[in-house]
């Protein structure tokens, strides 16, 4: 018969020598690194999800993770919690590379007491944040948990705060990036809703503040957890996601080539991509000549333009599902990233509105943070008309956009393709605004209000002489509105009074902007000294 102390003694490292302890050292990693359990990993799979070890796999150049506190324990009591105390914590976290270049990252592990988040587990992600920032590099959560972990109470709740914290001290000053693959609920939304840019997965993502149970008990209201707070539900009409990822592996590649566009912190440019840029018009530049169609009133896609004019038509657009009368993303001109905000005459015409001014406005101050130029391309009638937007506070909300202008200090490029009336003229980018350099197509009406409109109220009299004389009204105020748009509208006059700095071809835009934004790049602007503005929040 078998000693069963005798086999124990055979598996159990001699720590009395060298070998001994580096067994127990490779023991214990294997523990922490299988800390989950061959169930719980088949279960996280069973649900079109990966485990936290294979995200960060996935995220990163392979090879480059350097694990941090793999070995770190929670330190509960309570409730039983003292005979399970798995290395790690629910939260993986540590440095590697994302294209050779350095980032930080942590991975919440829904395998581990679903992720939730304890001291410890907070610790290690407050560490991890530190590094970040003593460091000067991107730092990417991945989230998924069920929350603050009940059992340790308000010592689990102060840990998010601690996380708030180091959010706002690394904003504007390293870019942050949320990915979430699972819940995040209560609490727990505040951490991502303080980055730069959060990816929701289709079907497995959710956020939310109070769940379906909490607002039907309180309010009656019946909803269900997707349509509360699902990947769709943040993309296209909260706005609080950026990019809505088919799959896991959608939204990690999603994440590597955002990283690719941004500098690791503000005091770095972002990187430099080797690109043959040819300074004359080529036969494709030629396309844009045709975009603009001959009716004022008929659409097209901003993103044609946009492609004809970054390198090799890359685009990177952000947030393309929630306000989409306004393009926003980044492209590269002569390899060097800039940030492009564009109205989209493809919807509501390119009306600018609450959301679609503050999604602007967003991106917008990122880049500045960043040192990221901006393109700013405008086609927009004005603002949408109406009680709801007036009641819902466009005027507050509105003028967020005007200060992100206004604040900037990168190059700031515009081009008008065609409508820019009223007060949107001047919050898209418009000279007064502080833009550096501002070009027009021949096709740009520059007005207060477009030629319909202004006859209306310039040529009332007149229509209504026409009326009376048996005339054909609606010829009359079209030939009045054409007047109106030629005369007072034109481009030229625009430029003729040093509004414009040049009226272009549009086959010329890409080489145009190529040119102004490597004139722009020793550009210094200094803003008067003071603690910090007061953005109309």
């Amino acid at each position: 018969m078998t000693d069963p102390q005798a086999q124990d003694d055979a598996t159990t490292p001699d720590l009395s020598t060298t070998a001994g302890r580096i067994a127990d050292l490779k023991a214990r990693y294997h523990e922490a690194v299988t800390a989950p359990g061959e169930a719980a990993i088949a279960k996280q799979h069973a649900k079109g999800k990966q485990t936290a070890r294979e995200r960060i796999a996935g995220l990163l150049d392979h090879g480059s993770f350097v694990e941090l506190d793999e070995f770190v324990r929670h330190r509960t009591t309570a409730f039983g919690m003292d005979r399970s105390r798995p290395y790690g914590d629910a939260v993986v976290t540590g440095v590697g590379t994302i294209h050779g270049r350095q980032v930080a990252v942590y991975s919440q592990d829904f395998t581990i007491f679903g992720g939730s988040l304890g001291e410890v587990a907070g610790e290690k992600i407050v560490k991890v944040m530190e590094h970040a920032l003593k460091t000067g590099v991107p730092i990417i959560g991945i989230l998924d948990s069920g929350g603050a972990r009940i059992q340790e109470g308000v010592v689990a709740l102060g840990k998010y705060g601690e996380i708030f914290r180091r959010n706002t001290a690394a904003s504007g000053v390293i870019p942050q990036i949320s990915v979430i693959m699972g819940p995040a609920a209560g609490g727990a939304v505040y951490s991502p809703a303080l980055t730069d840019f959060v990816v929701m997965v289709d079907k497995t993502s959710q956020m939310f503040v109070t769940g379906p149970d909490v607002i039907k008990t309180v309010t009656g209201e019946d909803v269900s957890m997707e349509d509360l707070g699902g990947a769709l539900t943040h993309n296209k009409t909260s706005g609080v996601a950026h990019y809505l990822a088919a799959d896991e592996d959608d939204a990690l590649d999603y994440v590597r080539a955002l990283v690719a566009f941004l500098p690791d912190n503000n005091f770095t440019d972002p990187p430099v991509y080797a690109a043959e840029t040819e300074l004359e018009i080529v036969d494709e530049d030629r396309r844009l000549n045709a975009v603009v169609p001959d009716s004022a009133n008929q659409p097209y896609d901003i993103l044609t333009v946009i492609e004809h004019i970054v390198d090799a038509g890359d685009f990177l657009e952000v947030q393309p599902l929630f306000a989409p009368n306004v393009v926003i993303g980044f492209g590269r001109i002569e390899g060097r990233t800039v940030g492009v905000i564009a109205n989209q005459p493809n919807v509501m015409a390119g009306t600018l509105n609450i959301d679609a001014g503050e999604k602007a406005a967003r991106f917008l101050r990122f880049c500045d943070a960043f040192s990221i130029p901006i393109l700013t391309l405008v086609d927009t009638p004005g603002y949408l008309p109406g009680t709801d937007q007036e009641w819902t506070g466009v005027i507050r909300r509105g003028a967020k956009l005007l200060y992100a202008y206004a604040e900037a200090t990168v190059p700031l490029v515009t081009v008008i393709t065609r409508k820019a009336y009223g007060g949107a003229y001047i919050v898209m980018g418009s000279k007064q605004m502080g833009a550096d350099l501002n070009y027009a197509w021949p096709t740009a009406e520059i007005a207060v209000m477009g030629g319909q409109g202004a006859v209306n109220i310039l040529y009332r009299g007149e229509l209504k002489r026409a009326e009376e004389a048996g005339e054909d009204v609606t010829a009359v105020r079209t030939r009045l509105a054409n007047e109106y748009t030629y005369e007072v509208a034109s481009p030229f006059l625009a430029a003729e009074r040093g509004e414009l700095d040049g009226v272009i071809e549009p086959a010329a835009t890409r080489v145009v902007v190529t040119k102004a934004f490597r004139a722009l790049r020793t550009k210094r602007a200094a803003a008067p000294p003071k603690k910090h503005g007061n953005i109309p929040l």
